[in-house]
């Protein structure tokens, strides 16, 4: 038996199992640790001794590796401009015998610098000595990745920063005029689309105001003075006006004032009183004195019917400048019933085309007639479409009234067939709103309309540079079916030559104001020359209308225009009286000069 034991006896130096297991955990967690690059350290603070493992050596670059380091080995490894924290860092953890967290910078021997991150635990050992026993590692590459992030990130945030005011700048640039700086009629419409559901308003009015005398200013001292003006006008407006208001520049010398929340008419009138008594004082222009001044048209109401009042100023305008210039007119009755009777005169056939001769620039042959809107009033008679299309377009008429022309001229161009004449091409104005109208094409089909024998003229401001397919694609469907297209007042900015190289009409006829002086000034005739040569190049005819002396006819004909239309070959004239034409008696220039009442559109 104790033979037995003795054999079963362990070495007097060899571990127990458990003491193995735990010499094996201790070799597994020193590999973890070398693999990881964690130093361990102790902090006694009984004794102020530390204990730096060989990896916190290799951390620090010491060189050494000895178990016990001096306090200073670590506090003069510190970053500089670290050290103070690091140590109130640990200074805390002792005083709180809490844990201890702390990040810091520290310089190797080489000079490099490293991230290091230390954290350590509060504990007491069996002799109840206090210490603190942590670990550290190497956390440079987070620290410089998270540096890298943050910097792109501020860099991500600059550019959207950027791209925000880039954005807020074109928003600002498309809603304001480039030149005084005002809201446009884009921000205009944007405000009066906003008024009806303010219930804040108690009263609105609407004032239209043109300047006087600005194209004389313009054609005497030059563009750079007609902006001057403009540029004091809209500071002498937005000066007269309250906070609350809003002026817009929404033509060329053509400005829209919203006021709201005005006591009273009086109110307003001293307001339209103050505006043209600024608007009258002379604008200085380097060594000239420049003056002009305003009408104004004005529409009020205590609702906040903001378009109708937009439409009814715009109308008061017309009266004011109809009447004389420089003065204010109110919105009445009687413009209000004006736009009644124009719709009224649409159902009872009224409306009615008027032709002007058109003839060909070398042969003095009839090519063609424009057919001209006029208004048979059963109480003022005849009247101008200068009268009534401005109430026709503010009141959404002008598409009613070219469906009444268009109705008419081939009536008329029947009748003349069966009389047995040879009838020419025949132009007729198509506005925006018509032509944007998505059952046009079946409405024109319906009427049959032999190819060649109706032209379209697009009449109104129609931004062919930035009309989107669908419209071009409505204008070539026109196209397939015979009518053509011809682009009117071409030189005064209604169609840029982007817009006609997009369309491609069959021909384009020069604004009469650049007709004018053609006689007179080789600038002109240098600028309609070019125009003619451009539309040459696109196969493009050109029709010269405002004709109004033989001087006129013959220098055009010489700049290669085809088409020639004005007072010179004849008034616009009714349908009966525009048969003379065809008559077999009708032959010769003298017999085209025709003494028939009317003016021109």
């Amino acid at each position: 038996m104790e033979a037995s034991k003795a054999e079963t006896a362990l070495p007097e130096n060899r571990p127990t199992r458990s003491e193995q297991e735990f010499q094996d955990l201790l070799r597994r967690l020193e590999l973890a640790l070398d693999a990881s690059r964690i130093g361990v350290w102790e902090h006694s603070i009984a004794t102020s001794g530390i204990l730096w493992d060989a990896q916190m050596h290799r951390l620090y670059e010491t060189g050494e590796t000895c178990r016990e380091v001096p306090a200073w080995l670590w506090s003069n490894a510190i970053h500089p401009d670290d050290r103070e924290q690091a140590e109130y860092d640990f200074d805390q953890a002792i005083a709180t015998r809490g844990a201890y967290n702390s990040q810091f910078r520290i310089v190797l021997p080489s000079g490099e610098i490293r991230h290091l991150r230390s954290r350590a635990h509060f504990y007491v050992d069996a002799e109840g000595l206090p210490s603190f026993i942590g670990a550290e590692w190497d956390v440079t590459a987070d620290v410089l990745l998270n540096a890298e992030l943050a910097g792109q990130k501020m860099v991500a945030e600059a550019r959207a920063l950027a791209l925000e005011e880039s954005n807020a700048r074109i928003e600002h640039v498309a809603d304001h005029d480039y030149l005084t700086g005002l809201p446009n009629r884009r921000l205009l419409d944007k405000r009066l689309a906003e008024l009806p559901a303010d219930r804040s308003i108690t009263t609105l009015g609407v004032l239209h105001l043109d300047l006087d005398q600005f194209k004389q200013i313009n054609d005497s001292h030059g563009h750079a003075a007609g902006d001057a003006v403009l540029r004091a006008a809209a500071l002498r407006i937005t000066a007269a006006i309250p906070a609350n208001g809003m002026v817009a520049r929404v033509g060329g010398d053509e400005f829209v004032i919203v006021l709201v929340n005005f006591s009273d008419l009086a109110e307003l009138k001293l307001i339209t009183d103050d505006l043209q008594r600024r608007l009258r004082k002379k604008i200085r222009f380097g060594q000239e004195m420049l003056q002009s001044g305003a009408s104004i048209g004005v529409s009020w109401s205590g609702d906040r019917r903001a378009r109708s009042l937009l439409a009814e100023s715009d109308l008061a305008l017309y009266q004011a400048k109809k009447l004389g210039r420089n003065r204010v007119e109110f919105f009445t009755r009687q413009l209000r019933r004006l736009a009644e009777e124009l719709k009224l005169g649409l159902e009872r056939g009224e409306i009615v085309p008027y032709y002007q001769v058109q003839l060909d620039a070398r042969t003095r042959e009839v090519i063609g007639f424009e057919a001209l809107a006029r208004w048979k009033h059963p109480e003022k008679g005849v009247l101008a479409p200068g009268i009534f299309l401005k109430i026709a377009d503010e009141h959404g008429l002008a598409a009613e009234i070219d469906a009444a022309i268009l109705k008419n001229v081939l009536e008329d161009r029947l009748f003349w067939l069966l009389q047995g004449f040879a009838v020419p091409r025949i132009a007729v104005n198509i506005s925006a709103s018509r032509l944007a109208d998505p059952t046009l094409l079946g409405k024109l089909r319906k009427l049959d309309i032999p190819p060649g024998v109706i032209v379209f003229e697009l009449v109104e401001t129609i931004f062919l540079d930035d009309s989107d397919e669908k419209l071009l694609d409505h204008i070539g469907d026109i196209k397939q079916m015979g009518i053509d297209i011809e682009i009117d007042d071409f030189g005064s900015g209604h169609a840029s030559l982007i817009g006609l190289v997009k369309l491609r009409p069959k021909r384009l006829k020069i604004d009469r104001q650049l007709i004018a002086e053609v006689v007179s000034s080789a600038e002109q005739r240098r600028v309609v020359g070019s125009i003619v040569e451009i539309a040459k190049a696109l196969d493009v005819e050109v029709i010269a209308e405002g004709i109004e002396t033989e001087a006129h006819a013959v220098v055009l004909a010489q700049l290669g225009c085809d088409g020639l239309q004005g007072y010179a070959f004849g008034y616009p004239a009714p349908a009966a009286e525009t048969a003379r034409l065809f008559s077999p008696m009708a032959s010769g220039i003298e017999k085209q000069k025709t003494a028939i009442g009317g003016t021109v559109r």
